[in-house]
């Protein structure tokens, strides 16, 4: 696994680099021995009395998580970050495996859907400025401010929570591999995984 240790304003001396490729290296063979790479960042918290380390590990192809730690120095500040990401992988050593399992099986397979991914400006700023209005299809649509390509895999809803959960995002869009319909899950504002089914409606 390739290991990049780097700090914001905070030194990372070799004996801290050290401890970090080391502590990494034992929960990846403990637990993950498909991991590829992690980014692992020092830095201060908001008051500079503590340190904070974000840990940024790509566990797979599209498969990544991250764990945030602090600590009144670096190395203990990685410790709770790297304990934070041991807990992750515990709790879902199986699933993880077995999806590891799926990809690998799954290189015959076409790739995931390419689609694209847009982040649109918020309406109050395209009241203040109405030129920014892109019109498409006979219809005004927010203007586009920022935009990329990603992919949509086909995944069991299991798979699907799954990532969600690793990534920390919000929602993630896939394809049933039951049903072939467009399905989304998504954290509910109760902590709950929300899922919504284009073919159940």
């Amino acid at each position: 696994m390739h290991i990049t240790v780097a700090g914001k304003q905070v030194e990372t001396g070799e004996a801290l680099q050290t401890h970090v490729r080391e502590g990494l290296g034992t929960i990846a063979r403990k637990y993950f021995d498909h991991a590829l790479e992690a980014n692992v960042t020092f830095r201060r918290n908001g008051k500079g009395h503590a340190f904070v380390c974000d840990i940024n590990l790509k566990a797979g192809r599209d498969l990544f998580m991250r764990g945030e730690g602090e600590g009144p120095d670096a190395h203990r500040a990685f410790e709770e970050a790297a304990e934070h990401v041991a807990k992750r992988l515990r709790r879902y050593r199986r699933r993880v495996n077995d999806h590891a399992r799926s990809m690998a099986a799954e290189r015959d397979r076409p790739l995931g859907e390419p689609a694209r991914q847009m982040v649109l400006r918020q309406p109050e700023e395209d009241m203040e400025d109405a030129a920014e209005t892109v019109v498409a299809n006979g219809q005004d649509h927010p203007a586009v401010i920022a935009e990329s390509v990603t992919s949509i895999e086909e995944l069991t809803v299991s798979e699907a929570v799954m990532r969600l959960d690793l990534l920390q995002a919000p929602a993630l869009m896939f394809r049933n591999r039951a049903s072939r319909a467009m399905n989304v899950v998504f954290r509910r504002a109760d902590g709950h995984v929300g899922w919504i089914d284009a073919k159940a409606g």
